[in-house]
């Protein structure tokens, strides 16, 4: 018999922040959650996973993130940016491969002004006009935000990274806010966007009041996708010797916010799976219904490295989808080609 306080929480999709603090800080609900999370997925969703082609197309970042290997003060990173052709090439292969999203993944790169996102949005749009584009840029003005929306970017993805002020000023610069974070999410779903809001697992100082914070939030903006994946520490960063996030509670999040947002498009996250080597299953088991395989050019992949051993760097596109395939039916789900556009009630 499914235990007494996941059943509250398919059902009601909410509980008190005590009932909260005891699922969140007990393994012992962890089986009849996953057990819960896929019966919920399935009801909204079958057994279908959708794919986003990640282009990660700039490694610069003017910003200080303490956990982030991309972070400004990284003077042994790599870096690189992709031209306009070059995007849409990694488009057309994916395109060839069967995906219908592609995602622009970047660090906030002063070079690719509101011009050049707005002339590359619109390249895609006019090449793929059946296939939905998203965004992951960063915080930027609501005035950017809209022109990259009229030129036809139709998501985007922003991790608020921590609801709680204090927890986020300990792992951002100074120039940076929680307020202002929050501030371009509500931004993004007033302009129209399916809007991604999501979270870290682990992060230093985290506690378990600071992911309840994270679950309200979340309640309040009821966004479209919840990206969620473990802090993965990276020896370029003040956070150098930090321990890892905990893949079990990062799988018992999955499970929780399946259960809380039914609608919503959840990833089985590259971290997860760098972390556990069936991590990104796993997810699926857990409630997850997205997976995201890197379509950049093989040579940019090990560059474009925010926390440390990511997986994937050295495969080809075509490679990465057929393992992708594999690994997604041996969990008992199925790749689709299609948008995989939010199924709301």
């Amino acid at each position: 018999m499914m235990n007494s306080l996941v059943e509250k929480l398919r059902k009601n999709r909410d509980l008190s922040d005590e009932e909260f603090r005891e699922i969140i800080d007990s393994g012992r609900y962890d089986d009849d959650l996953r057990t819960a999370a896929d019966e919920v997925r399935r009801e909204n969703y079958g057994d279908v996973v959708f794919l986003r082609g990640l282009i990660e197309f700039t490694n610069y970042c003017k910003n200080d993130c303490l956990y982030c290997g991309l972070r400004a003060s990284n003077r042994t990173a790599d870096r690189y940016r992709l031209s306009r052709e070059e995007i849409l090439d990694c488009c057309e292969e994916g395109y060839a491969l069967g995906y219908r999203t592609f995602v622009l993944q970047g660090g906030e790169d002063p070079y690719y002004n509101d011009d050049r996102i707005c002339e590359i949005v619109a390249a895609i749009r006019k090449r793929f006009p059946d296939c939905a584009i998203t965004l992951s840029i960063g915080e930027k003005a609501r005035e950017s935000y809209q022109r990259y929306f009229d030129a036809g970017a139709n998501r985007y993805l922003l991790r608020h990274e921590t609801a709680d002020d204090a927890h986020y000023a300990r792992l951002h610069p100074d120039t940076m806010s929680a307020q202002n974070r929050k501030r371009c999410l509500w931004d993004l779903k007033a302009i129209g966007y399916q809007v991604g809001a999501g979270f870290m697992v682990g992060s230093p100082y985290q506690t378990t009041d600071t992911l309840i914070a994270d679950l309200r939030f979340l309640q309040q903006l009821q966004p479209d996708m919840i990206g969620i994946g473990p802090f993965l520490r990276h020896h370029a960063t003040p956070f150098r010797d930090q321990p890892n996030g905990s893949a079990e509670l990062t799988l018992r999040l999955l499970s929780i916010l399946r259960l809380m947002f039914p609608y919503v498009l959840l990833p089985a996250t590259t971290a997860l799976g760098t972390i556990l080597p069936d991590g990104r299953e796993r997810g699926l088991q857990a409630g997850a219904n997205v997976v995201m395989p890197n379509l950049s050019p093989v040579a940019a992949r090990k560059k474009y490295e925010i926390y440390e051993n990511k997986i994937c760097t050295g495969e080809e596109s075509a490679q990465c989808r057929g393992c992708l395939e594999m690994r997604v039916k041996a969990a008992g789900y199925r790749i689709v080609t299609d948008r995989g556009d939010v199924r709301r009630a």
